[in-house]
C-alpha cells in the first residue's frame, strides 16, 4: 500500500495519473456491464475503485469474480476521475487480502442501535467511521496532556493498580482476593494520589500516572466504573498554579486540533480562550438559599436534605453540600469554570485556604457541565492529615461506605516531611466528549461495561 484513501483525494492534483496502491475493506459493489464499481474502506476514508475487466490479468480477474462486500482488497492502479468526476483508481491489479465469513450490517441503515454498538465496536467502526475520529481524537488529548506535563519536566510513572488499601478519593471500591499472598483481600485502585504523593516525599518533584481508575459505583452518561485520568504532582507548587497550567493545556488543543478556541457542544458554543470563569460555589450558593454549607453540620445537613428534597441515603455534611452544588449551581458551568475553594471537610487530602480555615485550596474544573478535572494544594501536615483520616474513619464506621480507609503507610511517609505540593487528577473521558459532541460516555470508551443480554444470565 503507497497510499490511504484521503492521501489520493486531497493530493489529487498531484497524483493524478500516476500510479498507486490502496488496501482496505470492500464497502460497497456496482456493476454496470464491464465496468464494476468497489469503495474501499481504510482508516482515512473511501476511495473507489474503477475496474474494467479488460484492464486486469486473470489472476486479477478471479479475485474480482470473488470479492464479496466485506473483503478486504489491495488494489494497484492509476489515480483518475469517473465520468461522473468522482475520484477513483482506475484497477489494474486486484489482491484478495482477507475474505469475510459473515455478512455486513445493512449498508444503507448502516448500524445504529447502540447496544448492538457498544457490544460490537468492530461493527461500529467498520459502520460508522465517525467513531474512529471520536477515538483519535481521544489520542491526541491524552498526548497533548502528556507533552505539556513532560515540558515541564514531570516524570512518567506506573503504581500499583491492585492496592492493600485504597485511598486518594472518596469512593466505593472493587474488591478481589490475591491467592499468592494467603487470600489477601486487595481492591482495584480508585485513584493514583497517596501513591505518587509518597514519590514527591522521596524527591521526585515532578510526577505524573496516566492510570486506569475503578470505583465500584452506579454509571451514568458521564461517569463509567473504569475510567482514565491523569494525575500530576508538582512540588513547590498551589493550586493557583495549576489553574494558570489547565487553562494553557485546554486552550491549546483545542486551537491546535479545531482551528478556534470555540467549539460547538449540544448545540451551544463553548469557548476556551483563556481567562476561565471563576466561581467561589460556597459564597454563590449562600447567596442562592442562605445556607454557609463551609460550617454546615451533619444534623443540619440532614434537615436540609429533607427541605431540598435531596433523597440522600447518607445526608451528612458532605453529601448534602455536593448535592446543593448539583442542584443550584452545576447547571451554570457550560463555560470553562473553576468551581474553587471547598468546605474543608470535604477535602481530607487539601490545605486549608490561607486566611479561612472553614474552607480548602481546591478547585474543580467544569466545561459543558461537567468536571473535567480536580486539583488541590496539598494537604502536607501529618498531624492534622492524621486527624483527617481519623475523621474518615468515623464515617466508615458510620456506614459510608464510600469513606476510605486509614493509611498508616503513607502517614509514615509524610511525617518525614513533603515539600509544598500542587496535584490535580485531569479526567481524559469527558473533555474527549466534548470535542467530539458526545452525550454519553460509552461514545468516547471503546468497550464500555455491558449488562449481560436479555435471556443469557451473568457469570456469578
Amino acid at each position: 500500500m503507497t497510499h490511504h484513501a484521503n492521501d489520493i483525494k486531497e493530493k489529487f492534483s498531484e497524483l493524478e495519473g500516476r500510479e498507486v496502491s490502496v488496501a482496505g475493506r470492500a464497502m460497497q459493489m456496482r456493476r454496470m456491464g464491464g465496468i464494476t464499481f468497489i469503495d474501499v474502506q481504510d482508516r482515512s476514508g473511501r476511495i473507489q475503485a474503477l475496474i474494467r475487466t479488460n484492464d486486469l490479468d486473470q489472476k486479477s480477474l478471479l479475485v474480482l469474480d470473488n470479492t464479496s462486500i466485506g473483503d478486504f482488497l489491495g488494489v494497484r492502479g492509476v489515480v483518475m476521475r469517473s465520468k461522473r468526476g468522482e475520484i477513483s483508481v482506475g484497477a489494474r491489479e486486484m489482491t484478495m487480502l482477507s475474505k469475510t465469513l459473515r455478512t455486513l450490517p445493512n449498508k444503507w441503515q448502516g448500524l445504529t442501535d447502540t447496544e448492538t454498538r457498544y457490544r460490537n465496536r468492530h461493527l461500529d467502526l467498520m459502520m460508522n467511521q465517525e467513531v474512529l475520529r471520536t477515538f483519535e481524537i481521544r489520542a491526541k488529548f491524552l498526548k497533548h496532556v502528556r507533552d505539556t506535563l513532560d515540558l515541564r519536566g514531570a516524570i512518567e510513572v506506573e503504581t500499583p493498580i491492585l492496592q492493600d488499601v485504597y485511598g486518594g478519593a472518596k469512593a466505593k471500591p472493587f474488591t478481589t482476593t490475591y491467592h499468592t499472598l494467603d487470600d489477601k483481600v486487595m481492591y482495584l485502585r480508585i485513584s493514583d494520589e497517596l501513591y505518587l504523593k509518597r514519590l514527591i516525599i522521596g524527591g521526585v518533584e515532578r510526577v505524573y500516572e496516566v492510570s486506569k481508575d475503578f470505583r465500584n459505583e452506579d454509571a451514568d452518561s458521564t461517569h463509567n466504573p473504569e475510567f482514565t485520568q491523569v494525575e500530576y504532582y508538582e512540588a513547590y507548587s498551589d493550586y493557583e498554579e495549576f489553574m494558570k497550567m489547565m487553562e494553557g493545556m485546554m486552550s491549546s488543543f483545542v486551537l491546535k486540533t479545531f482551528g478556534a478556541t470555540k467549539i460547538e457542544y449540544q448545540g451551544e458554543t463553548i469557548d476556551f480562550a483563556p481567562p476561565f470563569a471563576r466561581m467561589y460555589w460556597v459564597d454563590e450558593l449562600e447567596k442562592l438559599i442562605g445556607v454557609d454549607v463551609s460550617s454546615l453540620t451533619d444534623d443540619e445537613a440532614a434537615k436540609i436534605n429533607l427541605s431540598e428534597g435531596l433523597g440522600l441515603k447518607h445526608p451528612d455534611r458532605y453529601h448534602v453540600a455536593d448535592s446543593l452544588f448539583d442542584k443550584y449551581l452545576k447547571q451554570r458551568t457550560l463555560q470553562p469554570t473553576f468551581v474553587l475553594d471547598f468546605p474543608a471537610y470535604m477535602c481530607p487530602l487539601t490545605k486549608i485556604k490561607r486566611g479561612n480555615p472553614l474552607r480548602a485550596e481546591r478547585f474543580e474544573l467544569y466545561a459543558g457541565r461537567m468536571e473535567i478535572a480536580n486539583s488541590y494544594s496539598e494537604l502536607t501536615d501529618p498531624i492534622y492529615q492524621r486527624k483527617m483520616f481519623d475523621e474518615q474513619e468515623i464515617e466508615r464506621k458510620k456506614g459510608d461506605e464510600e469513606a476510605p480507609p486509614f493509611d498508616e503507610e503513607f502517614l509514615d511517609a509524610i511525617e518525614y516531611g513533603m515539600p509544598p505540593t500542587a496535584g490535580i487528577g485531569i479526567s481524559i473521558d469527558r473533555p474527549t466528549m466534548l470535542f467530539t459532541n458526545q452525550v454519553s460516555i460509552k461514545e468516547v470508551i471503546l468497550f464500555p461495561p455491558m449488562k449481560s443480554p436479555p435471556g443469557e444470565a451473568s457469570t456469578k
